[in-house]
């Protein structure tokens, strides 16, 4: 009915234009053109009026209203080692996290845009290599573009002289290489990355091979090289990041984002003896008043590329509180052991490995000798003895000792040695004569010699680190050693007495 209207007003006007049109022509009165002219306009907005035209606009019509004005609440990241770049060590996307953005907001550096993209309701923006070539600071806000918008207030980008705060150290099997896991590189940091050194053969010292790279995540704090010295694996927060080792230069090269662990607060990434197998242990929520919620996951390793697949996760095992710490593997690949850093009841959970899938089956808990945290465990060369630091509460610190079952993989305790204050890392060297354990509270690290037939721990001193040591590792030479400094920002070289166990301090070189 509605289009039968509008045809009839279509053909009315139609015929009025016609008639005027013919009485333009043959009046030759400029009045009366005129008045034909009036008509005509009159006639035109009568039919446009009856369409629906005029100026005025519909109610379902109207134009969009103006963008607000943004706001941002976080940078990822948001610091970087100066002249480093970071997201897969290849692509300098910063993304801006926040509200009100559109398709036409731009991310401003320091007051100039940046190449920008909305993803996913937050604003990636390309940074320039000129942009963090120096430390500093950059002012980063969001510009909406008028009629409305505006610019957010800005957040600050730091970028810094070199990473810090480094947490565990991880020497090649080749000895030729060594890695630093760095929790952060400066204040208010939340990105991880690793520091890469040569090591001299002939002095053991430790020599910078680059510019630390992102691991892409915060908190890192494991570093652990596979056995065949190809790949680099570091445990953040959430996730591990995954590298390619340069056989040449020692070079870690990114294989793409951080795999997540699925927990939360990863504390170590171990791999098996023959590169197959990788496991996590996780802190999750370490709140003594609900109870710990930790796991252990579990992946396997693709051999060509490093990859990790995940095949499953399993609770830290522990009665009362459970807050997985580390997790060590026998030398043959058949028994995992995993601290558990529970206030109750602290213990050492352990595991049968299956050779084909990696998982872990439970054997059973083992308590530590004293009530506190099970921290960190070492098993020597042999595969005959364990080793466990605590820290416990109101009572000495200390290494648990124990005995391996051959065919089991069960642990017996054969008592305890006194270590320094805060216990943490323990390593046995290469030839399984000596043990060594970084005490962060005293800033010192506890020598031991092994007994070969029960393996007894035997004091042979301390030797003084930097301020609060974190990790150990031991050159497969059994000549060097390395010790992190987590509060002094460096690394301590030592030469390892052969003989006698002693280590004897070379040099440190920061991170």
């Amino acid at each position: 009915m509605q289009n039968s209207r509008t045809l009839e007003r279509f053909r009315s006007f139609t015929n009025v234009r016609f008639h005027l049109r013919a009485i333009a022509l043959v009046i030759d009165s400029k009045a009366l053109a005129t008045r034909a002219l009036v008509v005509l306009g009159i006639v035109s907005l009568v039919f446009l009026a009856g369409c629906g035209g005029g100026t005025s606009q519909s109610v379902n019509n109207q134009p969009p209203p103006p963008p607000p004005t943004p706001t941002i609440n976080l940078l990822f990241p948001n610091c970087v080692s100066a002249g480093e770049q970071f997201v897969n060590s290849v692509n300098n996307q910063l993304t801006v996290s926040g509200t009100n953005f559109v398709a036409s907001s731009v991310v401003r550096w320091n007051g100039a845009d940046r190449p920008t993209t909305l993803e996913g309701g937050q604003l990636i923006a390309q940074i320039s290599a000129s942009d963090i070539a120096a430390p500093g600071t950059a002012a980063v806000t969001v510009f909406n573009p008028p009629p409305g918008g505006g610019s957010s207030s800005s957040l600050t980008f730091t970028i810094t002289t070199g990473a810090v705060s480094p947490q565990s150290i991880a020497v090649d099997p080749a000895g030729k290489f060594a890695y630093v896991a760095d929790t952060e590189i400066g204040a208010s940091c939340d990105v991880g990355y690793v520091s890469m050194y040569m090591i001299n053969p002939t002095t053991g010292a430790l020599a910078s091979i680059g510019l630390p790279v992102s691991t892409q995540d915060s908190n890192a704090e494991s570093v652990t090289v596979d056995p065949f010295g190809k790949f680099a694996y570091v445990a953040n927060y959430g996730s591990v990041t995954i590298y390619t080792i340069n056989p040449t230069t020692g070079a870690l090269a990114s294989i793409g984002p951080p795999v997540s662990t699925g927990d939360s607060d990863a504390n170590s990434v171990t791999v098996d003896p023959f590169g197959k197998f990788a496991y996590v242990a996780s802190m999750g929520n370490p709140d003594f008043s609900i109870g710990g919620d930790g796991s252990v996951t579990m992946y396997t390793i693709n051999a060509t590329t490093g990859a990790l697949t995940y095949t499953g996760s399993i609770l830290g095992n522990c009665p009362g509180l459970c807050v997985p710490l580390s997790v060590v593997v026998d030398p043959s690949g058949k028994f995992a052991y995993v601290p558990n850093g529970a206030g109750i009841v602290p213990n050492v959970a352990m595991y049968t490995i299956n050779a084909t899938t990696g998982a872990l089956t439970s054997i059973g808990t083992v308590a530590v000798a004293v009530g506190g945290f099970a921290n960190w465990a070492a098993v020597d060369p042999s595969g005959k003895f364990a080793y466990v630091t605590a820290s416990p509460t109101g009572s000495a610190d200390d290494v648990s000792m124990y005995t391996i079952n051959a065919t089991t993989g069960a642990l017996t305790s054969i008592g305890t040695v006194a270590a320094g204050t805060g216990p943490v890392s323990v390593v046995v060297d290469p030839s399984g004569k000596f043990a060594y354990v970084a005490n962060r509270a005293s800033n010192d690290i506890s020598m031991y010699t092994i007994n070969a037939t029960t393996g007894a721990l035997t004091s042979i001193g301390t030797i003084a680190a930097g301020s609060i040591p974190t990790s150990i590792a031991i050159h497969p030479s059994g000549k060097f050693a390395y010790v992190t400094n987590f509060g002094s920002n460096d690394v301590s070289m030592y030469n390892i007495d052969t003989t006698t166990g002693v280590l004897t301090l070379i040099g440190t070189i920061g991170t």
